[in-house]
């Protein structure tokens, strides 16, 4: 399917996300890299080792997810725009941190369509803050409130015309 439509199955998704009692204690990064191309900034920018690529720099990520902070300096170090946080830790809503290459930046406290992995409008979400920095290379983090059945769900936004 992913290789068809380019929108991974539930399986494959399944497969990436952290167990729920881990995103309950705050926020995680995620991995949706599902080609084993030669890549590694992800696994060479996390500060606490928490992301490994074995020996083969083709392989996929491998996130240990008890060592992972959800820092996002791996979100945005992605060239593929792959990864992204959830954070879990609040009742009845969720906190998700999204790589964003594109201007206008959107403005905090500005709701949003909240998307899902096809395009497709799943909601709405409300924009919490946006990061950028010279660390962050032209590649902008911004938090997505949304909610919490919608974790797994949301994977982009687009702003309201």
């Amino acid at each position: 399917m992913l290789k068809v439509t380019g929108i991974p199955t539930t399986e494959d998704v399944a497969g990436v996300t952290p167990p729920i009692e881990r995103l309950e204690k705050g926020p995680c990064a995620v991995i949706e890299c599902y080609q084993k191309i030669p890549c590694n900034p992800c696994a060479t920018s996390c500060p606490f080792g928490a992301i490994v690529r074995d020996n083969d720099i083709n392989e996929l990520p491998v996130i240990d997810w008890e060592i992972c902070t959800g820092c996002a300096i791996c979100v945005v170090n992605c060239p593929g725009l792959a990864i992204f946080t959830v954070d879990l830790s609040k009742p009845g809503k969720a906190m998700i941190k999204l790589p964003y290459e594109y201007l206008p930046l959107p403005q905090v406290g500005e709701i949003v369509d909240a998307v899902d992995r096809g395009g497709e409008v799943v909601g709405e979400a409300k924009i919490t803050k946006v990061q950028e920095g010279k660390a962050f290379d032209r590649t902008r983090l911004v938090w997505l409130e949304v909610p919490r059945e919608q974790a797994m769900i949301v994977r982009h936004f687009r702003q309201k015309e």
